[in-house]
């Protein structure tokens, strides 16, 4: 007996699985290592951006965008929100109210995410633009933050609240040019090779560079984007 998904799905789906596949190791790994689960958050974000590549190339299944939104469940918002938490309880493990806040905002991000997954699974998945922040730049983030030092809860908290809200606003944000997707792509492939001790010992403070610049590149967009990046059609 041959398995049900056989004949039904095709190479960006099983690219899409592999994506959740990564965000549960990166919610295993954040009990470990938050800078560990960073990178395979970042890892994951590249195989979402790998999967609509090789969707319009090769053609997509009815079942992607079904398993594009569960899986960016797992990596872009449980597990982001869990590394948070970690990070969160390892420093505030001893004051209770600011640990409730800041478990509170989690929850928040995964309530947002899950939320804002929904509704461009139903209205936006066909567009080249969307409303809200989207998951994978929310947690892409919150990893280049945690890889560039900014892994204390004053700065992870409120940031995770703020994420968690424009996730679910109607600020529009245009899809990315094909060539500054490519250039981000770059840039987080080398946060997530050189940013930790290997890559240290092989350049240096230069590979922590590279979380700095994807984290200024993510902002930017975060903040700039809806005003002043158009898309050409």
């Amino acid at each position: 007996m041959k398995p049900r998904f056989v004949g039904k799905m095709g190479l960006a789906d099983a690219v899409t699985v592999g994506n959740a596949a990564l965000g549960f190791l990166a919610a295993v790994a954040a009990t470990a290592s938050v800078a560990l689960a960073a990178r395979l958050i970042l890892l994951a974000a590249i195989a979402d951006a790998l999967d609509g590549v090789i969707a319009r190339r090769r053609g997509g299944t009815a079942v992607g965008q079904y398993l594009d939104s569960l899986a960016d469940v797992a990596s872009f918002g449980v597990a982001p929100a869990l590394l948070v938490a970690v990070a969160v309880r390892q420093t505030w493990a001893a004051d209770r109210l600011r640990l409730a806040v800041a478990l509170a905002g989690t929850a928040l991000f995964v309530a947002a995410a899950v939320t804002r997954l929904g509704l461009y699974t139903a209205y936006d998945g066909d567009h080249a633009q969307t409303e809200g922040v989207q998951t994978t730049l929310a947690a892409t983030i919150l990893s280049a933050g945690v890889l560039a030092g900014f892994a204390d809860p004053v700065v992870l908290v409120p940031l995770v609240y703020l994420l968690a809200v424009l996730m679910v606003t109607t600020v529009t944000y245009p899809d990315l040019h094909a060539q500054d997707a490519l250039i981000m792509g770059v840039v987080q492939a080398l946060a997530i090779l050189l940013s930790g001790p290997y890559g240290r010992r092989l350049v240096g403070d230069l590979g922590q560079g590279f979380a700095f610049g994807l984290l200024f590149l993510a902002l930017s967009y975060l903040f700039f984007g809806p005003m002043f990046y158009w898309r050409r059609d």
